[in-house]
């Protein structure tokens, strides 16, 4: 399978954009798939880089040199960041050039007090793939194992390539883009914080473990997140009604990633590794919908005090659900209390509780669906409602 003939569910912007996302997602070959007549602009190649930087002013003469309305791909823009300046004045020449600016790490760009153009550019992520977008090529079992990543899909040996993308990407090019300093501590905080994946961060544990400082673990939780590596989801507060946890939950942003970081032991077993890994892939599906949905939709989760916990709570436009997940073929009444908790807080949502099972079934005023068949039918821009009616 090759990336080309995958229709991606993102929708693209009619003016210029960033377009966020970790190594591996296909920005690039989407952007150069949907524009193949653009001015390619690709800074991961060093002498584009050093030419770039030496003379950011090349590009007012490289644009201004293509007709007007044409569009402009300039690649791992954060590693020019001076040309930022120069696309906001081609920009405010208004001759409709389009720009689309990807990147895969935010950070260089806050640090340096980059107003990201001011607003004149939208900012969008791509993720990994939805089901719904590889359909019958989506095997849950395989993504449990292997995620969804876009370069995983291009080899037989997808183990061998999230090796490399661990060693070479999230290593080695964190360690060279000056993010850190030594690589074999930082090594130990990815496995630490794999084990944290769907839970709530317990910092001290992790710096404990890592043999580093809290600030420092702090920070590269922080750099995680600025690669759109990791992400938190907040707790679910709106009229709260109970004491509530003020924690959020970590997530990796790929179940691949996930397997491959986190150490194994014979301890492990593969209802556990797969009731984390199932939890993240709904989360990474979730998030994807959000961010590709036109109305604004925010995702959190909810949890008491005293530990009633909802996975996810979704809240837009198209509406309100509490969805559960569990890596089980069965039903047990304790499963659905959680759920049942929050709709005596919240009777207007709508609450789904997704399992390995094959049947779908209505118990306690909560729909009971099989995960994979949620996650195929679940679309960027259509309510959740809509899959519960097919």
């Amino acid at each position: 399978m090759t990336f080309q003939p995958i229709k991606r569910l993102f929708q693209e912007p009619q003016k210029s954009y960033f377009l966020f996302g970790p190594r591996g997602t296909g920005k690039s070959t989407l952007a150069n798939w949907r524009h193949p007549d653009a001015l390619l602009i690709d800074l991961r190649l060093n002498r584009e880089r050093l030419r770039f930087t030496a003379d950011p002013d090349l590009l007012k003469s490289l644009v201004q040199a293509q007709p007007d309305g044409s569009t402009i791909i300039i690649d791992e823009i954060q590693k020019v960041p001076e040309l930022l300046p120069v696309i906001h004045l081609l920009i405010e020449e208004k001759r409709q050039w389009k720009f689309i600016l990807t990147g895969s790490n935010a950070r260089k760009l806050k640090r340096e007090g980059i107003d990201l153009l001011g607003g004149r550019a939208w900012k969008k992520t791509l993720h990994p793939f939805m089901a719904a977008e590889i359909k019958e090529q989506f095997h849950l079992g395989e993504a449990l194992h292997y995620g969804l990543l876009p370069l995983r899909f291009d080899t037989n040996q997808p183990q061998e390539v999230l090796d490399a993308y661990i060693s070479l990407y999230l290593e080695e090019e964190i360690k060279a883009e000056g993010l850190i300093r030594h690589v074999e501590p930082f090594t130990r905080f990815l496995q630490a914080i794999s084990f944290s994946h769907g839970s709530v961060l317990n910092v001290t544990n992790i710096s404990r473990e890592c043999q580093v400082k809290r600030t420092t673990v702090d920070s590269w939780i922080s750099i995680l997140e600025d690669m759109l590596i990791a992400y938190q989801i907040p707790v679910f507060t709106h009229r709260a009604k109970r004491d509530l946890s003020v924690h959020p939950k970590f997530y990796l942003f790929d179940a691949g990633i996930y397997r491959t970081l986190r150490p194994h032991s014979i301890q492990d077993t593969e209802t556990e590794l797969n009731g984390q890994a199932l939890e993240g892939l709904v989360a990474q599906h979730l998030k994807a919908w959000k961010d590709y949905t036109s109305e604004k939709h925010t995702l959190h989760f909810w949890r008491t005090r005293s530990g009633v916990e909802v996975d996810f709570v979704l809240l837009g436009p198209l509406g309100f659900w509490a969805i559960e997940v569990k890596n089980s073929d069965r039903i047990l009444p304790a499963d659905l209390r959680p759920l049942n908790a929050f709709l005596e807080d919240y009777p207007e949502a709508t609450a789904l509780f997704l399992y390995r099972g094959k049947e779908r079934l209505i118990k306690n005023q909560v729909l009971c669906m099989p995960c994979e068949e949620f996650l195929k039918e679940l679309t960027p821009n259509f309510p959740l409602n809509q899959i519960i009616k097919n």
